[in-house]
């Protein structure tokens, strides 16, 4: 889309966006799902998922900038090789999926793991002070790391699914952070040329990214002055209802 027919709304809540993808990457990445959506209703939702991408890129470069000393490499090296297989199932969906079907699907992928949250929540397994670090098996962490893949090709909506799974593997909130960082560093590098051969990231998408980083960055700071006044257990339910938040807003 032309930069010159975006409004001055249009580029006011697309600022908003930026500040809540900052705030994403350095504290809740929930806060990342309702700036998807503002992108997927000022633009055509399809279009949207390319557009947003070099955004994230610089957001996720600001994450591991602060938070590269707290990954834990071995929950990391579990979760990655499943990714490709999602990344190219995703793309294979973008070919053939038109604009209304992917607004839905953006809804569908935060609802489900919002729902998955909900549900590890209620058998009292993520309440602070009471969870063990564990290992996800093999298994779970192919078909979660592949979930990812197509979550994030698709919606740029992987924040749910990798937060659920290092909820699982029993991170602290920094440790979360820091693993995530590099996840969504490799990830949306990963990203780039699949879609630019689909034509999602174009000059004038690059262009409205640049305009967008100031905002991005404040979004940044205000992040990590934010998670240092959280609990683990606060961290957890701001996360989860923001994806939620989300997904009931891209429906209506």
């Amino acid at each position: 889309m032309p930069l010159d027919e975006l409004s001055v709304a249009a580029w006011l809540v697309l600022g908003l966006a930026g500040v809540l993808i900052g705030v994403a990457k350095t504290a809740i990445s929930g806060v990342g799902s309702l700036a998807i959506v503002i992108f997927a209703a000022v633009l055509p939702a399809r279009e949207s998922t390319g557009a947003v991408l070099p955004l994230l890129l610089c957001g996720d470069a600001v994450a591991v900038t602060y938070y590269r000393r707290h990954a834990d490499w071995a929950i990391l090296g579990r979760l990655l090789p499943g990714v490709l297989p999602g990344l190219l199932l995703g793309v294979a969906f973008l070919v053939v999926a038109d604009d209304a079907v992917v607004r839905e699907s953006i809804a569908v992928i935060l609802l489900a793991m919002c729902a998955i949250q909900l549900w590890q929540r209620s058998r009292g397994s993520d309440i602070a002070g009471t969870r063990a670090p564990a290992h996800p098996h093999g298994g779970l962490s192919l078909a979660m790391g592949a979930t990812a893949g197509f979550a994030t090709m698709t919606a740029n909506a992987a924040g749910p699914v990798t937060t659920l799974y290092l909820i699982m593997a029993g991170l602290p909130k920094l440790e979360m952070l820091g693993t995530g960082a590099w996840f969504y560093l490799t990830v949306n590098l990963a990203k780039v040329p699949l879609s630019a051969g689909l034509g999602l990231i174009t000059p004038e998408s690059l262009a409205m990214d640049a305009l967008l980083v100031p905002a991005m960055m404040c979004g940044a700071v205000g992040g990590i002055a934010l998670i240092r006044t959280m609990s683990q257990n606060r961290f957890e339910i701001v996360a989860l209802a923001f994806s939620a938040a989300a997904a009931f807003l891209l429906l209506l």
